[in-house]
């Protein structure tokens, strides 16, 4: 056990401990209501919406699993860099007219737009029962990540620290909701910069350079049993694209990433946003190139996710690997607050008011979305102390597949409702079956071969299922409308969805 590593990372929990635990007194606003504690009351301007969706969106386990697929495979990994490039010009035409709905809607999570839109509980329980789904594996990957950054420390075991996590967690979202993880991505984002700029300088000159990197990478890729490649070989464009599209466009629609939008408050903070969070993607390429510098160093592991903390503790003093490891355990923390709290707004809300409890009272529903979060961290932690962490990896994998098949019913809703909701709903059957079991059937993989005309296509399930899933929905719409089965009242109003013109000052005589 390295003691200056473990010092550096007990300080630096303790210190984010104590400010997450403090932010519940930051502004205004009674935490016994879902819109404060959910959302702290949608008042996030531009600076602290920034940290708080890239803390929200690069996680302890993008930290550690995007270098670790570089180390194993080489330049597929890189399709992590390009769905990032491709996802914000999707939050900066969508984000800002979901928010404006939601907004003057108090709509608080995906599945009351859904509602709302549709007046279609079916619908709306399938978007609440996919959005959770999702997410609950994602928990339970971060606290993986956790778990890794721990182990790197030299614990025999990790459960005493991991509980210690679960319990700060625990303290978190139950004393300041959203307010703790949003007051600490600031400290996270700030340490996640300092560790990886200094590691892209410091690392590559001790192993010379960068082109000794890449050339040491490339012929310990090609030497592999199973081969990788330093440049993306033709065979995996396909693949590689679809990955990044498919992530691109499932991406916000999980319901941490839509609470950390809704949290603005204004639609300009959003676009704002979007125009800045590019920074992070380039944070994530210089991320990723941890996996070569690890090749290059001759990093040898048993499981590829130790790769990045085995690197860090070889090439870097100690005192600064436990920094780069309490960033890394912290980066954890702020998505896995915020996911729990997401999903059990979800569930309260969509799940439990509407068909056990429909005349629940604001302040018990935000006491039974603490509780229902709390049991959500209880079974991650249980999951990942007793279970098989590499089970939690393929659940999350299903997760994407599974929350982009409610793109059609919101992201389609938002500028028109011309598709039926008994029609989206069939192509949310279709698409979460036939997703599941391209997956299945690839032993819980993404990429999935499909035989068409006599050529094999390997392509990321999540958008074949997606492809399924607008063609059941389209086909059936006529049919649906024909029936005259009702299609359900739309509670929304044109104009919630538009962007305010600027008042004009007055002409000057």
């Amino acid at each position: 056990m390295n003691a200056a590593a473990l010092i550096v990372f007990a300080v630096c929990l303790v210190l984010v401990a104590a400010l997450g635990i403090a932010s519940g007194r930051w502004g205004r606003g009674d935490l016994a209501t879902v819109e404060e504690w959910g959302l702290a009351g949608r008042r996030f301007g531009t600076l602290l919406s920034w940290f708080l969706i890239g803390g929200d969106f690069y996680t302890a386990y993008t930290l550690i699993a995007v270098p670790a697929l570089v180390f194993g495979v080489g330049a597929s990994g890189f399709f992590a860099l390009v769905y990032t490039i491709l996802v914000y010009p999707v939050v900066f035409l969508v984000m800002p007219r979901l928010w404006r709905v939601a907004k003057r809607r108090n709509y608080v999570t995906l599945a009351d737009f859904t509602q709302g839109r549709y007046g279609n509980h079916w619908l709306t329980l399938a978007i609440a029962v996919s959005g959770i789904l999702a997410t609950v594996p994602y928990i339970a990957l971060q606290l993986v990540g956790i778990q890794v950054a721990i182990g790197a420390l030299g614990f025999t075991s990790t459960a005493g620290p991991l509980a210690a996590a679960f319990a700060l967690l625990a303290v978190w979202d139950y004393s300041s909701g959203l307010r703790a993880p949003a007051s600490v991505a600031l400290v996270k984002d700030t340490m996640v910069y300092t560790f990886v700029l200094v590691a892209v300088i410091y690392i590559p000159a001790r192993l010379g350079g960068y082109a000794h990197i890449f050339a040491a990478a490339g012929r310990a890729l090609a030497a592999r049993p199973t081969p990788g490649f330093l440049i993306l070989p033709p065979g995996q464009y396909l693949s590689f694209a679809t990955l990044a599209l498919g992530s691109a466009l499932a991406a916000f629609l999980y319901p941490h990433m839509a609470a950390s939008v809704l949290s603005a408050k204004s639609d300009g903070v959003i676009r704002r946003n979007a125009v800045l969070l590019p920074s992070y993607t380039l944070l994530l390429g210089l991320i990723a190139l941890l996996g070569y510098m690890a090749i290059a160093a001759g990093v040898q592991v048993s499981n590829n996710n130790n790769a990045v903390p085995a690197l860090l503790l070889r090439m870097l003093p100690g005192w600064f690997a436990g920094f780069c490891f309490a960033a890394i355990a912290i980066g954890g923390l702020v998505p896995a607050a915020i996911m729990a709290i997401s999903a059990s707004s979800l569930f309260t809300r969509s799940i439990y008011r509407r068909y056990l409890r429909p005349g629940l009272a604001p302040a018990a529903e935000t006491a039974i979305s603490k509780r229902v979060s709390l049991l959500l961290k209880l079974g991650a932690l249980a999951f990942v102390l007793y279970g098989k962490p590499a089970f939690v990896i393929n659940l999350q994998l299903l997760g994407s597949i599974w929350i982009l098949q409610s793109f059609p019913a919101i992201v389609f809703g938002l500028y028109r409702r011309r598709w039926h909701p008994l029609a989206l709903l069939a192509g949310w059957i279709a698409g979460m079956i036939a997703g599941t079991a391209m997956a299945w059937s690839q032993g819980i993989a993404v990429l999935y071969p499909l035989h068409l005309f006599g050529h094999t296509y390997s392509a990321y399930a999540a958008i074949d299922a997606l492809a399924l899933n607008l063609a059941v929905a389209l086909a059936l719409a006529p049919f649906c409308r024909r029936l005259a089965r009702a299609a359900g009242n739309d509670e929304t109003d044109p104009l919630d969805y538009e962007d305010p013109l600027p008042e004009l000052a007055p002409a000057k005589a």
